[in-house]
């Protein structure tokens, strides 16, 4: 019962990091109908500039280098937009993704090049110490309360966003009809804008939770967590934000089973983790909430 219990939490603690970065996906694809491919690397540039503030403000302390973090890494999202990513909102879909692709390679490099030793692991304080509770001879973590718990509250801080404020008004319709939308008076750029924002800052929190679950930070961390994250995405449904959700737990939850009953499970969590991926774009490709958009005549 307690291995049973255990595998239950590790399922939980790895749903909530991939839905972190699963929804930023989502939400880019949704509005922009862009694959944001190097949302994941900027997502882990986060433990990077959380260390970095650390090391230049050392008085602020370890709170104040995460929030700064989260919000500089949001910004960072913007600036990537604002530099490259607008300039292919109406090219062809592949040359938008192969400009991603580039990005997350340039992310990385720079991290590697610029952190000092950024070549070599770095090891990543917990967020949170302690145990919270036991449950059935299983023990929880503190950081893994507040990685469930904070992607809950994210979740339905970003439900609030898009459905009961007037901001999320504008992306939904943005999304929806973008020529629509600019003729009511809307700025699209502005809605592309903190639409990166958002959504980069949501991935930034996935990302100092992943480096705290793991115990350290790589500069190439960022490409199996984006790829886990757009698998997740895809999953459930690129550009539905729920989708993202279901897409995360039912990604998460395979590689948990993997690694419970498989022999060096570890070792091939990936290969099942993909190996439905590809099942699902067989059987169901627009995901398992997407819906096939149907042709007007």
């Amino acid at each position: 019962m307690e291995q049973v219990v255990q595998q239950l939490i590790n399922w939980l603690a790895l749903g909530a990091i991939t839905a972190l970065l699963a929804v930023g996906f989502s939400l880019l694809f949704g509005v922009l109908n862009v694959i944001h491919f190097s949302h994941g690397d900027v997502a882990l540039t986060a433990p990077f500039v959380a260390m970095g503030v650390l090391i230049a403000l050392p008085a602020a302390g370890f709170g104040v280098a995460i929030i700064a973090a989260i919000v500089l890494v949001g910004f960072m999202g913007v600036i990537l937009d604002w530099v490259s990513i607008r300039r292919f909102r109406s090219a062809p879909p592949m040359m938008a993704l192969v400009a991603t692709v580039a990005l997350g390679i340039v992310l990385r490099e720079l991290i590697r090049l610029l952190y000092p030793n950024g070549s070599n692991p770095h090891s990543f304080p917990r967020l949170f110490e302690g145990t919270a509770f036991t449950i059935a001879g299983a023990t929880v973590s503190w950081l893994v309360v507040a990685m469930i718990g904070c992607s809950v509250l994210t979740m339905f801080a970003l439900t609030l966003i898009l459905y009961r404020s007037p901001l999320g008004m504008r992306i939904r319709a943005v999304s929806q009809d973008l020529e629509m939308a600019r003729l009511a008076g809307i700025d699209p750029n502005g809605i592309f804008q903190a639409t990166f924002f958002i959504a980069s800052a949501t991935g930034a929190v996935g990302g100092l939770f992943t480096a705290s679950y793991v115990g350290l930070m790589r500069f190439d961390m960022g490409i199996i967590a984006g790829l886990l994250g757009f698998s997740a995405a895809v999953i459930g449904g690129l550009g539905n934000m729920t989708g993202a959700i279901v897409g995360s737990l039912v990604l998460a939850g395979l590689e948990t089973l993997a690694q419970a009953i498989l022999p060096d499970g570890a070792a091939y969590r990936l290969v099942v983790a993909f190996t439905l991926v590809l099942v699902v774009l067989v059987f169901r490709p627009a995901g398992l909430l997407g819906r096939v958009p149907v042709p007007k005549v």
